[in-house]
């Protein structure tokens, strides 16, 4: 299958950073960074999302802790004055409703503060789940390689799921977001990209 083989070249062409998602602890952690890395570099947030479960190493600490705190230590994330509100909300929402585990259900996800779909599908592919995250990222390259026509997300994540078999799924976002972010330069992006359009 040629879009198969497309995202293998991805994935060689991708640098193996950290993405904001990955390699936390807990999963109240994870979906608290991966909202946190909304319209933020991920270089940006992993530290901050460090400090920010460093000083609240409990959800019942963070359900407790002080917007005004919080700002102080995430204000290098945009619109961190509403995340910060989010964030305690989101561990105030585990804690009386959910006894501090966070649901694996798409439509319990999006019900908490600042979770949409992207993140949602972001959480649930790492927590091992079926499940594509599309950002903007994702939207350029799927345009790109002609795996969808469409712009808006719901939409491309729908082409991509009919393309893509579904043990594929929860891969797709981390190996397209890397290979974004290990090209920064829009020129030899797409110079890879219709190299890897090419493949048959």
């Amino acid at each position: 299958m040629k879009h198969l083989r497309q995202l293998e070249e991805l994935k060689k062409y991708s640098s193996d950073k950290r993405l904001a998602a990955e390699d936390w602890n807990k999963p109240w952690q994870t979906l608290i960074a991966t909202a946190l890395s909304a319209r933020t570099k991920d270089s940006t947030t992993i530290p901050i999302a460090n400090e920010l479960f460093s000083r609240y190493n409990s959800l019942e600490r963070l359900s407790k802790a002080k917007i005004t705190d919080v700002e102080k230590i995430i204000k290098k994330v945009n619109y961190y004055k509403t995340k910060s509100r989010n964030v305690v909300n989101c561990a105030k929402m585990l804690m009386k409703d959910y006894k501090e585990k966070v649901p694996l259900d798409f439509n319990e996800l999006v019900k908490f503060p600042g979770v949409g779909r992207k993140t949602a599908n972001v959480f649930l592919s790492e927590m091992g789940n079926d499940a594509i995250g599309i950002d903007t990222h994702i939207s350029y390259v799927s345009q790109k390689l002609g795996w969808t026509k469409n712009k808006k997300p719901e939409k491309i994540e729908e082409d991509l799921k009919v393309l893509f078999p579904k043990e594929h799924w929860s891969s797709l976002n981390p190996i397209v977001v890397k290979f974004g972010q290990t090209y920064t330069n829009r020129k030899k992006k797409d110079e890879l990209l219709e190299i890897i359009k090419r493949i048959n």
